[in-house]
C-alpha cells in the first residue's frame, strides 16, 4: 500500500514496477511543463491527454460493481485539473458524501456524528494518470446544519482498504489508466521552479500538484449542508 512496502516479500517486483511508474511520471512532467516551472505549463500537450469525463464516470460504475460499494463521480473544481471518484470502504448509505453533494437531505443520516472512510480517486485532466487516497468524512451537527470535514491522507495506510484498493487498481489496468502511488508523488520534482506557488497556497508544490491539483494533498476541508433536503 501507499505507507510503505518494508515487509513486503516481493520488494523486488515491487521496485521494477515503481521504476516504470516513476519513469512515466517524469515522461509526464517534460511533456507538460518544459519550462520546469510551476503554473507554466503547455497547454496543447494537456490538450492531448488527460482521462475522459466519460471515462471517469465509466470506472465509477465499474468500481460500485466490482467492489461492492458505492462509487460517486464528482466532476473537479474549476482550478483542479482532475476528476473525482470516491468509494465508500466503511460506512452506510445514504453516505455523508452524498449529503455533501446535495444528493440526498442532510436528515438523511438522524445522528449528531458521524465518520466514515473513502477511497478518493484523482483522474488526470492533463494525462492518463489516476492517485488514490484514503479520506475520511465526519459529520456533526451545529445548529439546524450539519458540518462536514474532509480529511485526506497523503495515500491509502489503513489495512480495512487493502482488498478494495487492489481491486481498484486493477479495474485502472484494465481501463488503460496509470496508477500512480501518491506516496512517490508527495515530494517537489527535482530541478522545478515552484514561481508563486508559496503566494497561492503556501509550502512547495509536490508532483502530484503539477499532475492532479494545486490545493495541498493533505488539506481539510470543511462545508456546511442544510439539515432540510
Amino acid at each position: 500500500m501507499s505507507g510503505g512496502c518494508t515487509e513486503c516479500g516481493n520488494k523486488g517486483g515491487c521496485d521494477h514496477r515503481k521504476g516504470a511508474m516513476m519513469a512515466a511520471v517524469g515522461d509526464a512532467l517534460t511533456r507538460l511543463y518544459p519550462a520546469q516551472r510551476w503554473a507554466e505549463r503547455d497547454e496543447q500537450a494537456a490538450f492531448r491527454g488527460g482521462v475522459p469525463r466519460a471515462d471517469g464516470i465509466r470506472l465509477a460504475e465499474l468500481l460500485a460493481e466490482r467492489l461492492k460499494a458505492m462509487a460517486l463521480f464528482r466532476p473537479g473544481a474549476d482550478d483542479e485539473y482532475c476528476d473525482w471518484v470516491y468509494v465508500l470502504c466503511v460506512g452506510r448509505t445514504p453516505s455523508i458524501l452524498e449529503i455533501r453533494e446535495g444528493l440526498v437531505g442532510g436528515d438523511a443520516l438522524e445522528v449528531d456524528d458521524e465518520e466514515q472512510l473513502y477511497l478518493r480517486v484523482a483522474l488526470s485532466s492533463l494525462t492518463r494518470f489516476a492517485g488514490v487516497q484514503q479520506v475520511s468524512m465526519r459529520m456533526s451537527r451545529a445548529g439546524e446544519e450539519r458540518v462536514i470535514t474532509e480529511a485526506p491522507r497523503a495515500g491509502v495506510f489503513d489495512p480495512i482498504l487493502l482488498r478494495r484498493f487492489q481491486s481498484l487498481v486493477a479495474v485502472l489496468a484494465e481501463m488503460e489508466i496509470q496508477h500512480v502511488d501518491f506516496g512517490e508523488i508527495m515530494e517537489p520534482p527535482a530541478g522545478f521552479d515552484p514561481g508563486d506557488y508559496a503566494d497561492r497556497y503556501a509550502g512547495v508544490p509536490c508532483v502530484a500538484n503539477y499532475l492532479f491539483y494545486p490545493q495541498p494533498c493533505s488539506a481539510v476541508v470543511t462545508t456546511l449542508a442544510p439539515r432540510q433536503g
